[in-house]
């Protein structure tokens, strides 16, 4: 038999007795925790995502059951040689005692901070703005977007960017590669490559899908890519004294800069992991005024914010792809695209254009990819997410009550509608930062020099899948 104490995590490998207490802080026998039987997920020491605090574990298997139901991965301790683990933290959402939490790196972001030597550099991703405001008692879903540009700079970032510039950059990169992809009838259907708990969940269990993934590397990446390259140009910055960061909704973030392939991004922190921030410094959140993102990096269309949706990356494309093919601005069918909005798992469409015609599908959860394998050949667009209705519901967000999940979900994502709808230009060929981004320094979507700075590649993972 194997005991655990939940208040200090002290291990006994025998049978207690009535009258025991625990020898290292004195709990009773009612506080240990028989886990002979280890209904817990697995999760690596070494895992850059995700973190089990011992002491608060009650060994119930939620987050096992959570992790198979969410992604389909089933396997027992001991039958891999390591944890299979595709990052995405949703263990952390459905655990009743807050003991698996992100892997928290904010800590060495505030020694950047106070190092006058280093100039660090932060952009925002779209969730984040309508999920802050759950950390500190803002309506549900409430946009606060312009308080946290301000937090951040009260906590000391030299420049504080949108991500939303790098989904409109990722956008014209993928559009155009669709657009290639969908003329030469090559390596049909095209996925997103947005999401990494997806890309790395395809690189295992799927390596003959690969050369279907997009090449465009994620929003976070070629932000990063860009802050590296171009921005540090424009303002002379020493590249090895720069330091950048992403406030994102998503754990698997932190695995995604930590690819040898993905270079930019120094740190992720999570939703969450910022509240944490702004509280240990005694930021007042609420009584912040309000201010504007840094000019450069940060300009956005309404295509790029609704990127934290399902849905919203295969809109935003779609839009883009409009205007490639005929020269003109999507018509509204394509502007307001409800056949792949919403929370069902799976969203299908048919598209038209001029004399082109293709389907696509919008997809969440990795069980539900599955079902769809058999009619990937009928597909030339493929949204893939692993998370709930998008990024909105990420591993990294703040916790909600677990029987209000769904409303907090429905209100994140109507608001970045919202924004999307207030947004004056609405897709991403519009953003006029982006057209001087090719013009001073890319030339155009996919040219050698784009494919090189903005583009990927992908591996077989299969070998996690090795047995002992």
């Amino acid at each position: 038999m194997k005991y655990r104490c939940k208040i200090c995590g002290y291990i006994k490998e025998e049978e207690l007795e009535n009258d025991f207490t625990c020898p290292e802080c004195g709990a009773s026998k009612s506080s240990f925790i028989n886990e002979t039987v280890d209904k817990r997920v697995w999760i690596s020491e070494v895992n850059p995502s995700i973190v089990r605090i011992n002491k608060k574990c009650i060994n119930c298997g939620m987050c096992k059951t959570t992790c198979e139901n969410k992604t389909g991965i089933k396997y027992n301790k001991g039958e891999v040689l390591e944890p299979i683990c595709i990052n995405c933290g949703q263990c952390i959402l459905s655990c009743p005692t807050g003991a698996l939490v992100p892997k928290y790196d904010y800590g060495k972001v505030l020694e950047y901070l106070s190092d006058t030597n280093y100039t660090v550099i932060v952009s925002i991703a779209p969730s984040v703005r309508v999920a802050l405001g759950d950390e500190f008692g803002f309506d549900s879903g409430e946009i606060v977007t312009k308080k946290i540009v301000s937090s951040l700079k009260v906590l000391g970032f030299d420049y504080v960017f949108d991500t939303c510039y790098g989904a409109d950059l990722t956008i014209m990169e993928e559009a155009t590669e669709l657009l290639d992809r969908i003329k030469s009838q090559k390596n049909l259907p095209q996925f997103t490559s947005c999401c990494p708990a997806w890309v790395k969940y395809c690189e295992i269990y799927h390596e003959d899908l690969l050369p279907n993934i997009s090449t465009t590397k994620s929003p976070i990446s070629m932000q990063g890519a860009i802050i590296k390259s171009y921005l540090c140009e424009k303002k002379k910055l020493d590249l090895d004294k720069v330091i950048n960061v992403t406030i994102a909704p998503c754990t698997a973030k932190k695995y995604e800069i930590r690819r040898e392939e993905l270079q930019g991004n120094d740190f992720v922190l999570t939703t969450s992991e910022l509240a944490i921030m702004l509280r240990e410094k005694n930021i007042d959140f609420d009584s912040l005024e309000d201010s504007s993102f840094d000019k450069m990096l940060s300009e956005s269309t309404g295509a790029a914010n609704i990127f934290g949706n399902s849905g919203g990356v295969m809109e935003a494309a779609l839009r883009t792809v409009y205007y490639l093919i005929t020269k003109e601005n999507a018509p509204s069918k394509f502007l307001d695209f409800e056949e792949v909005r919403g929370l069902e798992s799976i969203k299908e469409a048919n598209i038209k254009i001029l004399d082109i015609e293709f389907k696509v599908a919008v997809i969440y959860g990795m069980p539900n990819f599955e079902k769809f394998l058999p009619k990937l050949k009928d597909y030339a667009f493929i949204e893939v997410m692993n998370c709930e209705g998008g990024c909105i519901a990420g591993g990294g967000q703040p916790l909600v009550p677990i029987a209000k999940m769904n409303e907090f979900k429905e209100n994140r994502i109507a608001s970045l509608y919202k924004v999307d709808k207030e947004k004056q230009k609405k897709s991403s060929y519009e953003n006029k930062e982006i057209k001087t981004l090719y013009e001073e320094y890319l030339e155009y979507p996919n040219s050698e020099k784009a494919k090189h700075i903005l583009h990927t590649s992908y591996k077989t993972k299969k070998d996690l899948l090795k047995t002992k």
